[in-house]
């Protein structure tokens, strides 16, 4: 027996924030992020339909890029304190990943950090609170997931929170959010969707149910990405739609080790003055990944139907993959989302010295490659690598060579 769950409500199409003024409830609690929401008026907006719905609301502002334990734990307490009967999440997948998680410490004050982290183990939530996730950025899909990135700071390792019971209750894709996102963040989230998608399609979970919507994301994000990324808004309203399907996708057929790779290289060179992105460590491991994968024989003829889907051509699935992997780096390339860490500047974008030192990643890499390996994604990737595999994995992403094992 599978699952499939996605939340009860999905609002969709310019004009969809509305919709909040119709939830019932007595108080809203909004969590945010930095000023981009604000500034652009649609926190204001979100207040005012909450309150003309008749709830006394409060806000949590301030909520990091790739949020903080400790930030989970001050926003369970602020919760704890005002009681509301909604938590509305707003932004972009931090925000949104960051309530999720004071949502599981609202519920139950007792949990741990490290009990919230075991995969499919979270009780039972809505005793408190129901859940409306608002995305403003095209490609986390968080506002449709059953998954939470939260970065511990003292270890430099973002650990996932993985549970049907995080699905948010009601989701907003409301594409006038994602008009405000700036030219960098249109790229990264883009390429986390494209990830998202594909490794949905090749994973060992994935169904019937599954697989339609990783198709028709990977369609449009092929389609509207780079056109998204050069300004066009009408691109940009679709990739708000592709991003959830594919958000849909993944949040039941899950992921694989791209993601593994990407949450424990994210921020574990941040003595170094940066954070690998994560959409743009999809983008740059998503190469090689396929590369690796399509040693198997099942993986290799997904990735093959992906290209026909893509209409990339190739007599077999040998040059189809080959295809595919050309068409990824090209659309990195048009995206400005380096090949590699070795050329990945602390700006993100491609230079000829990374701020990541060869040495220091040579030195971290046994234990990056241990922790990947035990990631939440790795059990649904089509390949189980082992250490040295996935060291040598790791290598490829760092200098970018070629994947021959």
């Amino acid at each position: 027996m599978a699952r499939f769950t996605l939340p009860r409500d999905i609002y969709h199409g310019k004009g969809s924030l509305a919709e909040l003024k119709n939830l019932k409830g007595k108080k809203a609690m909004i969590c945010i992020g930095g000023g981009s929401m604000k500034r652009f008026g649609f926190l204001q907006r979100a207040e005012d339909y909450l309150k003309e719905a008749g709830m006394e609301v409060e806000l949590f502002e301030g909520i990091e890029p790739d949020p903080s334990v400790d930030t989970v734990m001050k926003g369970a307490e602020a919760m704890l304190k005002f009681e509301p009967d909604w938590i509305i999440a707003i932004g972009g997948g931090s925000p949104i990943d960051a309530a999720k998680a004071m949502w599981i410490k609202y519920e139950y004050p007792d949990i741990t950090f490290e009990d919230m982290c075991k995969v499919f183990g979270i009780p039972e939530l809505r005793r408190k609170a129901h859940f409306c996730a608002v995305s403003s950025t095209s490609g986390t899909a968080t506002e449709v997931t059953a998954f939470s990135i939260i970065t511990d700071y003292e270890k430099g390792i973002k650990y996932p929170i993985a549970d049907f019971e995080i699905t948010p209750d009601v989701a907003i894709v409301d594409s006038e959010l994602a008009e405000t996102m700036p030219q960098k963040l249109v790229a990264h989230t883009g390429m986390d969707a494209m990830t998202h998608a594909v490794e949905a399609y090749v994973s060992t979970a994935n169904s019937a149910y599954s697989d339609p919507l990783a198709i028709f994301a990977i369609q449009t994000i092929q389609d509207k990405l780079v056109a998204s990324y050069n300004g066009d808004m009408e691109a940009r309203a679709e990739m708000h739609d592709a991003q959830c399907l594919a958000g849909m996708a993944f949040s039941n057929a899950l992921l694989g080790i791209v993601h593994s790779m990407a949450h424990k290289t994210g921020a574990v060179f941040a003595d170094y003055g940066a954070h690998i992105i994560h959409g743009a460590a999809n983008a740059m491991y998503l190469p090689k990944v396929i590369a690796y994968n399509a040693k198997d024989e099942t993986a290799k003829k997904r990735y093959g139907v992906i290209a026909d889907y893509m209409k990339l051509g190739g007599a077999n699935d040998d040059e189809k993959v080959s295809k595919l992997i050309e068409f990824l780096r090209g659309m990195n390339d048009a995206l400005n989302i380096p090949h590699c860490i070795k050329n990945y500047g602390k700006d993100s974008y491609p230079t000829e010295e990374g701020f990541v030192p060869e040495e220091v990643f040579l030195e971290r890499l046994p234990k990056i490659a241990e922790l990947a390996i035990g990631d939440a994604c790795t059990g649904s990737n089509p390949r189980q690598p082992n250490q040295e595999e996935m060291e040598k994995l790791l290598k490829c992403c760092y200098y970018d060579t070629e994947v021959d094992f």
